[in-house]
């Protein structure tokens, strides 16, 4: 296999719907359930309807407030009883990217109801004489997800009432110690997607992807304890950490692809360079 394919492959295990139940909020379709959660959800009767095209919040349930409302009712019963893990981070429920905010429900209970989330991911690039370099995050032991793997500079999922520029220059602050009008010179390069199938459910994710040119004495410091240390590399080192091992988190590693893609280090018009950019979007 490829070795940058792998990579994608691998974020993208949910490979079929099938034996999934569509959720929708307000005639849209917003999620996957589970048969595990669709029948845990038969349960809350006055919430949830069920009929010969899946799972729906109720009708009467018109606001997004109201929605949020028994969202979080749900949540809280079913991480009690083991489904999840609940984060305390509400995220937004759309349909599509664009669309609007139908409900909001917790970070933790999203894999489960099979709901995308989205994210800010950050390439911190410095041109030096020898060629670019990358600033590469190691992630602290004690995440509960990817722990002590490579991350980029600055990532963050996006909580609710907040839009991918607010996140960024929250997450900057708060990861790297970037200042604000540092931050604000990111720009957006594009976004990747995917769905992988996790112990509770499908992992639906947007990652909205920016590149950052910082100059060459800015040294970015943790501010937190989302990253134990940051190091600058060669650009070649991360595309040899990407294609030969595993010490990248698993969806940085698409992030990282479409950014050789853009560079040039992999021939963005080869076979291989189109197969790849045509599986960095495959969210669903």
């Amino acid at each position: 296999m490829n070795p940058f394919q792998r990579h994608i492959d691998a974020c993208n295990s949910l490979g079929s719907t099938e034996g999934l139940l569509p959720f929708s909020i307000a005639g849209q379709q917003v999620g996957w359930l589970g048969p595990d959660l669709a029948r845990a959800l038969t349960f809350f009767p006055r919430e949830l309807h069920f009929d010969a095209t899946g799972a729906s919040l109720a009708g009467r349930l018109r606001s997004p407030a109201a929605r949020s409302e028994a969202l979080a009712g749900i949540a809280r019963a079913l991480a009690g009883r083991g489904h999840f893990k609940l984060r305390d981070e509400p995220f937004d429920v759309r349909a599509a990217p664009e669309g609007p905010v139908l409900a909001t429900l917790d970070r933790g209970a999203l894999p489960a109801f099979g709901i995308r989330a989205a994210g800010v991911h950050v390439n911190g690039r410095v041109a030096r004489p020898d060629g670019l370099h990358l600033w590469m995050g190691w992630r602290s032991r004690h995440k509960a997800v990817a722990p002590g793997k490579l991350d980029n500079l600055v990532a963050g999922g996006i909580p609710a009432g907040l839009d991918e520029q607010a996140t960024l220059l929250k997450e900057a602050g708060e990861e790297a110690s970037l200042p604000p009008d540092l931050a604000r010179q990111a720009r957006r390069v594009g976004r990747v997607s995917y769905a992988m199938r996790v112990e509770e459910g499908v992992r639906r994710d947007l990652l909205h992807c920016f590149d950052l040119d910082l100059p060459e004495d800015f040294e970015p410091r943790p501010n937190d304890d989302e990253v134990e240390r940051f190091e600058l590399w060669p650009i070649r080192r991360v595309l040899e950490a990407v294609r030969d091992t595993d010490d990248v988190k698993f969806n940085v590693n698409l992030v990282l692809i479409d950014l050789f893609l853009r560079e040039g280090l992999i021939d963005p018009d080869s076979a291989e360079g189109r197969a790849l950019r045509a599986g960095l979007d495959q969210g669903g």
